[in-house]
């Protein structure tokens, strides 16, 4: 192991992270792309940089602080060298993503008649008017104006929330000489943590649709907040705070306690990153740091607006105009034409691609299990579920109907600790036994087992789903994901094994089909490409793909650097961190590319050839430290040859991608994937794949 580690080299995960995220700012630059689209992924660049500044910048900085945090020798951290490559990547991406918001899509909207107008806009009068009126009743009282006195009044700044720093002078030395005006500053918060909309929308005129940034209309009432300065320039900042939470130290009602107190955790973390708009003058970013204390590693550049991620929320006033054609979730005839679902699932195991196959069967598969008489027990797991969400009503359903009904919660989802728990406390009210985290691990299975009375139902047979992403119907419509049905005997006997174990660690546990971090999985997969490596040696045909969110661990990247060597074929398809290195002698016959698309790639598949034979699993696995360490997952064979075949064709079609892939590149970089033959949109052409397939059946 130690001559591996000396021959073969890894990305670092954060820079690797990075590059997955300017992919996603790509997409809002692409002419191709619907305009409101691409202020969506805008949004979702925002949203990312926020989180990874919050959680992947504090975990740093905390290394900077206490050495014996430092991982192994295998990664090679510095984070102080770290910090500041990341700070320079973020800074020359912040310059390209308020170029393309500047110049392409502010124009463009202007092109559709939809007009942003900013501090320099000339109003109407019955444009004043109006956004006068908005000011004094809907934002007026939530406001609150604060004078700065350096080294007196230093307010507290929020993480994540928008300032407007204001530099000032006294209205009555407005006219003496520049030496004898002494500079004042003022700060007020955007109120959007009040349920004021970032962006305020004017009535129409003349066929043109009339947008405001909210700072703007507060700034042109500002002399109502300051009276008595005359204000000479304004500027935007805002703060980042640490958000990372140690939960290992806490023990189930300690944890519980700790989520209770979570959000005011959270803001009041360490700074990590403050953000100020690049037209400030050094003297007032030298003031905002004397002011509020910022190291100068913290301070970056932004631009005239931060907060992009508000865009989630930009109105279209022309909508459905400028975005993408929605497509309709298809139905699978083999379950519709039961009423049942478990009637479906009783002949043959059934596969759900969503969304591009609609997630109704497996809300309706619980809603049924709730009110079937047969049926004794559900047990579920939860780590993110939607706002008011189905599968928790069918749950408390089931408990009502006195169904007994176990969810095991894990409360340590980051940024859904708190849903998490409040749900619990419901499902608790509702007659649901809950089982909370385990110390030391997170349960990210995503795994409901749907079992019957078999004294008074003896012909009655236990059900499973199986899926690749969380029971939440809202990311069902935006991720894109598998779930399997199933009535395997030796799955959903390993699968009551599992939440055995989830109830009792105490329980000794051997797995024969499910694959399960700390019990079989690593082992297997080692086992998997090794029979690869055999297959290449002997001359026979090779391969293994490869589809996943992150690859980060460094064992499980040796095993594929040594099955390159030998030969093997290798296909990845890894949409975000990937620490496993490109055009080097040892990877030359991997290939790896990310799909971004309309929809969020979401599903883990693995599928190894097997000389004709292919193994193919499902699951819920990542090939991260923390999923194949210190996580319970659950990785599923699919053996019906039909669903098998549907995976890989899926899988193929995403690798033929040459519209929205790009393959990784020996520096990380997004290499878009030539587009010489027929076009290719894999997300467009899955959907058609399986409108046809399951037409003909």
């Amino acid at each position: 192991m130690t001559k591996d580690l000396n021959k073969y080299k890894f990305f670092n995960r954060d820079l690797s992270w990075l590059s997955f995220n300017y992919r996603v700012l790509e997409e809002a630059k692409d002419p191709n792309v619907p305009i409101f689209e691409r202020i969506k992924f805008l949004a979702i660049y925002s949203n990312n940089l926020e989180e990874f500044y919050q959680v992947r910048v504090s975990y740093y900085r905390q290394l900077l602080k206490n050495a014996q945090l430092m991982p192994g020798k295998i990664e090679e951290v510095n984070p102080a060298k770290i910090i500041h490559q990341i700070n320079e990547t973020v800074s020359k991406y912040q310059l390209e993503f308020h170029r393309i918001f500047d110049d392409e899509i502010v124009p463009e909207l202007e092109k559709n008649n939809i007009i942003l107008l900013n501090k320099n806009s000339k109003l109407t009068p019955e444009q004043e008017e109006e956004v006068n009126e908005i000011f004094t009743f809907s934002i007026l009282s939530l406001l609150q104006p604060v004078l700065l006195v350096k080294k007196r009044i230093r307010p507290f700044l929020k993480t994540g929330q928008v300032y407007i720093i204001i530099e000032m002078i006294v209205k009555e030395h407005a006219n003496e000489t520049t030496k004898s005006q002494q500079k004042r500053y003022g700060l007020i918060k955007l109120p959007t943590d009040h349920n004021v909309s970032r962006f305020i929308e004017l009535s129409p005129s003349n066929g043109n649709h009339f947008i405001m940034f909210l700072e703007d209309v507060i700034m042109k009432h500002i002399t109502k907040l300051f009276p008595g300065y005359v204000v000479e320039e304004w500027y935007t900042i805002k703060l980042t705070r640490d958000a990372d939470f140690e939960y290992d130290e806490y023990e189930e009602e300690e944890l519980i306690d700790a989520i209770k107190n979570l959000s005011s955790s959270r803001t009041l973390g360490k700074p990590n990153r403050f953000l100020y708009d690049r037209q400030m003058p050094y003297h007032i970013i030298k003031y905002m740091k004397d002011t509020f204390r910022l190291d100068n590693d913290i301070v970056v550049p932004g631009g005239t607006y931060h907060n992009f991620r508000d865009f989630f929320s930009f109105p279209n006033p022309l909508s459905p105009n400028f975005e993408n054609e929605k497509l309709a979730p298809l139905r699978i005839p083999a379950l519709e034409e039961h009423g049942l679902i478990k009637d479906a699932i009783k002949t043959n195991d059934h596969l759900i691609t969503v969304p591009y196959q609609s997630y109704d069967y497996f809300l309706r598969f619980l809603e049924q299990a709730a009110i079937d008489d047969s049926v004794c027990e559900i047990k579920a797991t939860q780590y993110r579920v939607a706002e008011r969400s189905a599968v928790v009503n069918a749950l408390m359903n089931a408990a009502e109907n006195g169904k007994k009904v176990t969810v095991f919660v894990e409360l340590k989802a980051r940024f859904d600790e708190e849903m998490n728990l409040r749900y619990a406390a419901e499902m608790t009210k509702a007659g649901i036994r809950i089982f909370y985290s385990i110390p030391g691990l997170k349960v990210h299975a995503k795994v409901a087992i749907v079992l019957h009375d078999k004294e008074k139902y003896p012909e009655a047979i236990d059900q499973a789903y199986i899926g690749t992403g969380n029971f939440n119907e809202k990311t069902a419509r935006l991720y894109s994901d598998h779930g399997l049905f199933t009535a395997n005997d030796g799955i959903i006997s390993d699968l009551k094994a599992m939440f055995n174990y989830l109830e009792n660690q105490d329980e000794k546990i051997k797995f024969k089909h499910l694959l399960v971090p700390g019990f079989n999985l690593i082992s297997k997969f080692g086992k998997l490409i090794n029979n690869e490596i055999q297959n290449a040696k002997k001359g026979q045909k090779a391969h293994i793909i490869l589809k996943m969110n992150g690859l980060q661990d460094p064992h499980m990247v040796n095993m594929l650097y040594r099955a390159s060597e030998a030969g093997v074929k290798i296909d990845l398809i890894v949409r975000g961190i990937c620490i496993l290195k490109t055009g080097k002698r040892y990877s030359k016959n991997i290939r790896v590319i990310r799909i971004v698309d309309r929809f969020l790639e979401h599903a883990r598949v693995y599928v190894f050839h097997n000389n004709g034979n292919p193994k193919v699993y499902i699951g819920s696995a990542d090939w991260m430290k923390r999923n194949l360490y210190r996580r319970i997952e659950c990785v599923c064979p699919v053996y019906d040859t039909n669903l098998k075949n549907e995976l890989i064709d899926i899988l193929n079609i995403q690798l033929s991608d040459n519209v929205k892939a790009s393959e990784i590149g020996s520096k990380m970089e997004n290499i878009r994937v030539s587009n010489k033959h027929e076009k290719v949109q894999s997300q467009i052409a899955t959907y058609n794949y399986l409108k046809e397939k399951y037409k003909r059946e």
